[in-house]
């Protein structure tokens, strides 16, 4: 009876395998867990009970290009920049990393005497790539016809739902090895990076008295150059005058001065001024008040702190931003982005007025704007749709590619006039995984009943090769790019990390917030390569 109610109502079996798969992704066994991924072992699991089950096509395709546009918009701005910052280095790094994990699995091809489905699925699912798979399967379905199109397609994703735990486990088990034999110190690599990369850090204020004679006189602008601090100044209160600091501040022996920053850079600045002091300046709000403001105004996207010219208008001083769940000290090149939280020191008048010129609704950052993400999606499909000639044959980015490629040029655009591409935060992060959800929850449904059946030596076969790829990929990585290129460990970290599981191990791991840089540097070309690479793997094997 329930299941001739999944036969006749797919929608309820969809929802279904996504409750069930979201719950049992929570648990933890040893701090660790599946997350999100549990979706397609339960819609393994269902589409193995009832060959019958199945979900529209549809739901895949939008699954997969609200996934990868959403993922491109988010990581557009830190993509292009870190490339700008270092690059043809990291990006022949990268390619040649993943250019490596391809040849991997032509060889374990060669060896193994695979399928070329199944060696395209092994490969996808030891990189943990979905719209790799999803792009093998999109070709497969065109190229071929009816039950020919359908056995093809199975084959592929048996080999993507064995190998996939593998590629979970083979990066954790290179980061433990190698930050053991290269003797990483985490803390030292956050403390040289700090200026580099917002990390997320405990930030805190404190009351600093100068008395150091040789910063008297001397503007903030110069002591921040020549000493390199990485704080920001509030109150300052001089001979029983309370006011706001500004770049062309200068102090003077016995004022007192409100520093924002974490505990190490304080204590920096504290050495090089003066002393602490327990008067809590900030007590006082007769003069002055803080407050954190969203920013909800579109016009505020994309523009820096600097462009603003804040100073003109208001008696105002930024001390932090909390963007997602990142608190960073401002500079003037800070871009703002919709859902940036602000703190404001500034007279009450002028927070009223700093409220409605950045807008301040929760509300409004809580919204998608559907003119602008339509429009960005549909950009992203026309993009996939276009055929690469290459020798003998063509390619086509298709619903995995084509979005990608989208967001992250109009994710590095921000905005086109009025039209801001860019999302909140919160936004983002909600459309990613709902479309994950729905990717997952459709190819598990689909091969479940494949899956129950391919259960014999070839599937210890297929683990063995995703093994292979995993750790050598990871090993390789980690390795070449620490001694060879010279990359930080911390931002490694985040190359290797293919899976939110692996990355979210690899933030425990080195106490911070560094691999999610590398994570967002190399997952849009990680995921842009894998899906090139798994069709030439098809193309070339078959």
């Amino acid at each position: 009876m329930l299941f001739d109610l999944f036969v006749e109502y797919p929608l309820v079996l969809l929802f279904t395998v996504i409750s069930v798969g979201y719950l049992l992704g929570n648990f933890t066994i040893k701090g660790n867990s599946l997350g999100v991924a549990t979706v397609l072992f339960v819609g393994l699991f269902f589409g193995a009970l009832d060959s019958r089950f199945d979900i529209p096509d549809i739901i895949f395709q939008l699954g997969l290009s609200i996934f990868v546009y959403s993922v491109g918009l988010s990581s557009g701005p830190a993509f292009f920049k870190a490339y700008k910052r270092n690059g043809i280095r990291d990006f022949t790094f990268a390619s040649l990393m993943l250019a490596f994990s391809g040849l991997l699995a032509a060889g374990l091809w060669f060896i193994f005497d695979f399928s070329a489905a199944m060696i395209t699925g092994a490969y996808s699912g030891s990189t943990t790539n979905t719209p790799a798979l999803a792009g093998v399967l999109e070709y497969i379905s065109k190229s071929n016809t009816g039950t020919e199109a359908e056995l093809i397609s199975q084959d592929a994703v048996l080999g993507y739902t064995f190998s996939y735990p593998m590629g979970v486990l083979g990066g954790i088990i290179a980061i433990v090895f190698m930050e053991k034999w290269l003797k990483i110190d985490y803390k030292k690599e956050q403390h040289e990076l700090r200026k580099d990369y917002p990390i997320s850090e405990k930030l805190t204020s404190c009351t600093i008295k100068i008395t150091a004679a040789e910063f008297a006189g001397r503007e903030i602008r110069d002591l921040y150059t020549e000493r390199d601090w990485n704080v920001n100044f509030g109150r300052l209160f001089k001979e029983n005058d309370h006011s706001l600091t500004k770049w062309s501040t200068k102090f003077e022996v016995g004022d007192m001065v409100v520093a924002v920053g974490s505990k190490l850079e304080l204590e920096k600045v504290i050495g090089d001024l003066g002393e602490k002091v327990k008067t809590q300046l900030t007590s006082d709000r007769s003069q002055y008040d803080s407050r954190r403001i969203f920013v909800s105004n579109p016009k505020m996207t994309g523009q820096t702190i600097a462009s603003l010219n804040l100073d003109k208008d208001f008696n105002a001083v930024i001390t932090r931003l909390r963007r997602g769940d990142v608190d960073m000290i401002v500079r003037s090149d800070t871009i703002l982005e919709l859902g940036d939280r602000i703190r404001f020191i500034a007279r009450r008048k002028d927070l009223n007025k700093l409220s409605k010129l950045f807008g301040d609704s929760y509300s409004a950052v809580s919204k998608v704007n559907l003119f602008s993400f339509g429009l960005g999606i549909g950009l992203g499909l026309l993009i996939g749709t276009i055929e690469i000639p290459m020798p003998g044959f063509s390619l086509k980015l298709g619903y995995a590619g084509g979005p990608l490629l989208a967001g992250l040029l109009l994710g590095a655009i921000r905005r086109s006039g009025n039209i801001v591409w860019t999302m909140p935060y919160s936004a983002n992060v909600t459309l990613q995984q709902i479309g994950l959800i729905l990717l997952l929850s459709a190819i598990g449904i689909g091969s479940g009943s494949a899956f129950s059946d391919g259960l014999d030596l070839s599937s210890l076969k297929i683990f063995i090769a995703s093994a292979a790829i995993a750790l050598f990929t990871a090993f390789a990585t980690l390795f070449v790019g620490y001694k060879i290129v010279k990359m930080p460990f911390s931002i490694l970290l985040g190359m290797v990390s293919n899976n939110p599981a692996i990355l979210d191990f690899a933030i425990n791991r080195s106490g911070n917030r560094l691999p999610m840089f590398g994570f967002s540097q190399i997952f849009p070309i990680a995921l842009i390569f894998k899906i090139v690479i798994a069709q030439l793997l098809y193309l070339f094997l078959s």
